[in-house]
């Protein structure tokens, strides 16, 4: 062997040694680890101050929610650091995780209640179910891209979001079995609000989604389902992802 004679022991380490390095070594892995998950916190408080309460979300409840939520393990591992940025981030499927402002905005506009029960429609990467699962009493997302509903229902299962139930299918029909529902939030573009998820949408509640064409810029608009009639206010201009399926028919 290059630079050992024979015989010569130096430079060799008992099994027992070895054993106890290994050991030194993992606790030396695990700091940074959570260091890292202290880190991240930082962020999500950095996040919550410097691009959503600054621009005007107070309820604390929705604060406290994305203060929570570890937004950075609903993304790619590959854009895991920036997971807090100010943007949307791709999700695979051609797909993205909303900006987490707009995620905010969207979330107090409704107005989730503890006893609430919320319906999504374009579950993505779940987090924003999981948000919304921070505030409601249950909550019913629907995707109707298999992989992404199969791994966004397995991450809020290993997350514990016992409250939150994913279904694969077209969203553009809700959940009627479910239904009716205090709110219904929709996190993908269309030109007209679906008559089956109005119909789902008990009275007094409230229905938010980018109106508008899929294809360009849209509006963030928030219905009010009345006794007799849908009361429509206009929030600001968007861009989301279209709404497929049912909806581009």
């Amino acid at each position: 062997m290059d630079g050992m004679k024979h015989g010569d022991v130096r430079g060799m380490v008992s099994p027992r040694a070895a054993r106890s390095c290994l050991a030194s070594a993992a606790v030396l892995l695990a700091v940074p680890f959570l260091l890292t998950a202290q880190e991240r916190q930082e962020e999500r408080d950095a996040m919550v101050s410097r691009q959503i309460a600054a621009r005007g979300v107070s309820d604390e409840r929705v604060l406290e929610a994305m203060r929570a939520v570890p937004r950075h393990r609903f993304v790619p591992e590959r854009l895991a650091r920036s997971a807090y940025a100010d943007h949307p981030l791709p999700i695979g499927e051609g797909q993205t995780i909303s900006q987490p402002y707009i995620v905010a905005l969207m979330t107090e506009t409704l107005g989730v209640e503890e006893d609430d029960r919320v319906l999504e429609i374009g579950t993505g990467s779940a987090y924003q179910a999981a948000v919304l699962a921070e505030l409601a009493a249950e909550v019913f997302s629907i995707e109707i891209r298999g992989p992404l509903a199969e791994s966004a229902a397995a991450l809020l299962q290993e997350l514990e979001y016992a409250n939150a139930q994913t279904r694969h299918a077209d969203g553009y029909y809700g959940w009627p079995e479910a239904a009716p529902f205090d709110h219904i939030m929709i996190t993908a573009a269309v030109d007209h609000v679906p008559p089956p998820l109005l119909e789902q949408l008990a009275v007094g509640g409230r229905l938010i989604l980018p109106l508008g064409n899929p294809f360009a810029h849209q509006s963030l608009v928030v219905v009010t389902k009345l006794e007799d009639a849908f009361r429509m206010h206009e929030i600001l201009g968007v861009l989301f992802v279209p709404m497929t399926g049912a909806a581009l028919n």
